[in-house]
């Protein structure tokens, strides 16, 4: 069932607050974007807390070099549309030693161009909080975050040490060595999100609308093949399929559905009949039982 347009709109209110509350309590902030609905919710949310000024702080995308490629044409025209002041971070190590999805490992993999980048860009800029577009309802040990959700040096994340949050009372104090990571979206679901991006017509990637694309089948799942570094198996031949994407990311590890919704209110309709949460379609949630958890304290977002 679709959330009230009041309840949109205190959702909206308190996502508004806490943004405000992180650009004044903290020294240097950062707004990552990941280039996903949520960001793209996020970003207009950003706009609209402190406008008619620009946001200010800058974005951050932690880019693998294996996103889709409509995710990138789709970042820079928004950037370029909205003026905004993008940072963007590759672990060129990683790049170096050929870290890859495939020969690497899909653990190994995460670790060093996801985890590992975000940790340099945030210590190569000094930021102090990191905002991101993350939500409770996404997977079970995102559900233990607190909105102002604190790190320990090295960015390391340890659910038992989290601060009380209580009648939105927020504490963002550091002491030496920590860092925060704030997520505005918290209290926002999946179909929040689209309804919201429904009734503001925001504009979020195409990958998000049904359309004929190459895949393969690996497994139960479906895999675009987005370019000529995806190694198919012998005799395997990609196959157009009508489909979509329910979260973004890297496009080997990220699965599609079949579906026929080419706009947000058929997106919608699918949403509401669906029970599986989108993050099942990403293959690093499903590598270890506790994959998510270990990632997250070790800095991944």
């Amino acid at each position: 069932m679709l959330g009230s347009p009041q309840i949109l709109q205190m959702l909206e209110d308190e996502s508004i607050e806490i943004l405000r509350e992180a650009a004044a309590a903290f020294r240097k902030p950062v707004l990552l974007y990941s280039i996903g609905k949520d960001s793209s919710v996020l970003l207009h949310l950003a706009r609209k807390a402190f406008y008619p000024g620009p946001i200010p702080f800058p974005m951050l995308h932690v880019d693998t070099t294996w996103k889709f490629r409509e995710m990138i044409s789709f970042r820079d025209q928004i950037v370029k549309e909205y003026g905004l002041n993008l940072l963007v971070h590759t672990n060129q190590a990683g790049v170096d030693e050929k870290v890859n999805p495939f020969t690497s490992g899909i653990s190994e993999y995460t670790r060093v161009m996801k985890t590992v980048a975000l940790r340099q860009a945030l210590d190569e800029h000094g930021f102090d909080v990191a905002i991101g577009g993350s939500r409770r309802d996404e997977e079970r040990s995102r559900a233990k975050e607190r909105i102002f959700s604190v790190r320990e040096s090295g960015h390391r994340w340890d659910p038992r040490q989290q601060r009380p949050e209580l009648w939105r009372t927020y504490n963002p104090r550091l002491a030496p060595g920590q860092s925060m990571r704030v997520f505005p979206l918290s209290d926002w679901t999946e179909l929040d999100v689209w309804h919201y991006i429904y009734l503001n017509e925001i504009p979020v990637n195409p990958l998000y609308f049904a359309k004929e694309r190459l895949v393969v089948t690996r497994g139960q799942q479906l895999i675009m093949v987005d370019d000529e570094r995806y190694p198919l198996l012998e005799n395997e031949k990609p196959e157009l399929r009508q489909i979509r994407f329910r979260t973004l990311g890297c496009y080997p590890l990220t699965a599609a559905v079949e579906s026929t919704a080419n706009s947000v209110k058929e997106i919608l309709d699918e949403v509401m009949e669906v029970k599986l949460s989108e993050r099942a379609t990403r293959l690093i949630d499903g590598d270890k039982e506790d994959s998510m958890e270990k990632k997250k304290s070790e800095g991944y977002f």
